[in-house]
């Protein structure tokens, strides 16, 4: 006879205290990349850092590291709170990391520079001694 097996935990539900993940499985399954191919690269690439460290696709990822990751929108900086290994919906990935990303400075407006209007082409005569009165060129 057979011994009943564990039962195992639920799909998404967070690893027991001391597991680990691989980084680039934890970093999809929080969200920070679309597929988790895109996440082994940016590992491979040295766009994610454990604890300060650069991490290999296969890095063990626990509970309390701190994780960098650079992605298009920037770096995000983020502290594991679950060791997730499958991919979750978003509102329990957001439970399973404290996201410490600084916010983006504002953005600052530059004002346009005056343009011609478009089409408008070569000033006339008349046009072309207006711009020099107010440039305060003398007439030729």
């Amino acid at each position: 006879m057979t011994s009943p097996a564990a039962p195992s935990p639920p799909p998404g539900s967070p690893a027991p205290d001391g597991a680990k993940a691989r980084a680039d499985s934890w970093t999809w399954a929080v969200r920070v990349y679309r597929t988790r191919s895109l996440a082994g690269a940016a590992c491979r690439a040295g766009h994610v850092s454990v604890n300060g460290e650069k991490a290999k696709p296969s890095s063990p990822v626990r509970v309390g590291d701190e994780v960098r990751a650079r992605t298009d929108a920037g770096e995000r900086i983020l502290v594991v709170r679950r060791v997730l290994t499958k991919r979750v919906s978003a509102p329990l990935a957001a439970e399973a990391v404290q996201d410490l990303t600084p916010p983006p400075p504002p953005r600052t407006e530059v004002p346009l520079a005056p343009m011609r209007e478009r089409g408008a082409g070569r000033p006339t005569k008349r046009e072309r001694r207006q711009i020099d009165e107010l440039r305060g060129r003398e007439a030729r």
